[in-house]
């Protein structure tokens, strides 16, 4: 009698379990079927300061499926600028975590407690926060400008951040304050993920040349950089632009050449000189990788941004210019004297993607843009 009931029992708690297993997948794929579709992508566009990384977030920011914010461990490196970037990159790391899944309560510890939107760094620079829900002045498919957004969208609750974040299918962030990719392997291989990685580069004597119109802007984030080895002197530019050189090649060698099978068409390397080339090819390029439609609206604006008569802008203004002549401007203004410097701390990184020296002043002004970006095709 006694192994009869016990063996009832079991099979009791044999059918309840049954019952609670087809429940739980019953109410998940319910869940799924309200919610009505997969899960968000995310988007890190890697790159360094003055390497028009201000722009191709843009390309990203103005896709109305696309929300985006741009350099938000701004405020990691404010708050903790006495310590080194390598230092640093695990805050990083884990603010851009929290802000892919839509987790703004991450800001908390760098920022005030009274804190509104338009604390956010360069919150001007996301279309996302300049229209529903996050401001009601524009529609979702405008095409939006930092001063009209600036102007209408600023007292807004930071509330509104996390409220319109969720109702994206793609999340992007544009940072230059990772220094190695393998740092980011714990969210490539999360599940809560579905990262993919741009890595943006620029000529470097392009990037030096634009630093150096910028050198007040980024002096805390040029001593971070250098961290222990913070020297002072006329090196002082060279030696950071040289730690920058440095972690675009081990950005690319972990991307590239020693790829894990989890980095599999998810690092994608975009040069800025092939972006101005042929705008449209490669915006299509970036959309494709990162699972969005490239829409006739973007596309026009694609060319109109790339093709105005402008030569250029303060440090993270992207009004419409001429970008192919804008990316070449350092060849007619950059003492050669400069450009030596430059190539030889960052030699290696220049070998690797695709940027020819040049050995002469004259090389300098007459070699074509094609000859100057080499024969690799990213």
């Amino acid at each position: 009698m006694m192994k009869s009931r016990g063996v009832q029992m079991l099979l009791i708690l044999a059918i309840l379990s049954l019952l609670l297993i087809h429940f739980h997948f019953l109410t998940c794929s319910n869940n799924a079927l309200v919610e009505g579709k997969p899960p968000p992508v995310h988007i890190l566009i890697l790159s360094s300061w003055r390497s028009g990384s201000s722009f191709t977030g843009q390309i990203f920011s103005q896709h109305p499926s696309v929300f985006y914010l741009m350099e938000p461990a701004w405020h990691v490196w404010v708050t903790m600028h006495q310590n080194s970037a390598k230092v640093l990159h695990m805050a990083v790391r884990d603010l851009v975590r929290s802000v892919f899944l839509c987790d703004m309560s991450v800001f908390d510890a760098y920022m005030s407690s009274q804190k509104k939107k338009s604390d956010l760094f360069q919150w001007e620079a996301s279309r996302a926060l300049c229209s529903p829900p996050a401001c009601d002045s524009f529609s979702r498919s405008d095409i939006i400008t930092a001063d009209n957004c600036r102007t209408l969208c600023g007292k807004y609750p930071f509330t509104k951040v996390e409220e319109a974040c969720k109702t994206y299918s793609h999340v992007a962030i544009k940072e230059v304050r990772f220094f190695d990719l393998k740092v980011l392997y714990p969210l490539l291989t999360d599940p809560s993920l579905n990262l993919k990685i741009i890595h943006l580069v620029r000529d470097p004597r392009a990037v030096f040349r634009s630093r150096e119109n910028a050198v007040a802007a980024l002096k805390r984030d040029s001593d971070i950089v250098l961290g222990s080895q913070n020297m002072k002197g006329e090196m002082r530019p060279y030696n950071t632009m040289q730690e920058i050189c440095k972690s675009h090649i081990e950005i690319y060698r972990a991307g590239r050449q020693t790829m894990p099978s989890f980095l599999k068409d998810r690092y994608l390397l975009v040069r800025y000189e092939d972006i101005v080339r042929d705008p449209l090819a490669k915006a299509a390029q970036m959309y494709r990788f990162a699972e969005l439609h490239f829409t006739p609206e973007l596309q026009k604006w694609m060319h109109n941004v790339t093709h105005g008569k402008r030569k250029g802008g303060w440090a993270f203004d992207v009004g419409s210019r001429d970008a192919l002549n804008t990316s070449e401007a350092w060849r007619k203004t950059f003492p050669f004297q400069k450009i030596e410097k430059v190539q030889s701390v960052c030699k290696d990184a220049m070998d690797l993607l695709g940027y020819r020296l040049v050995q002469s002043e004259e090389e300098q002004k007459n070699m074509s843009l094609d000859l100057l970006l080499g024969q690799n095709k990213f």
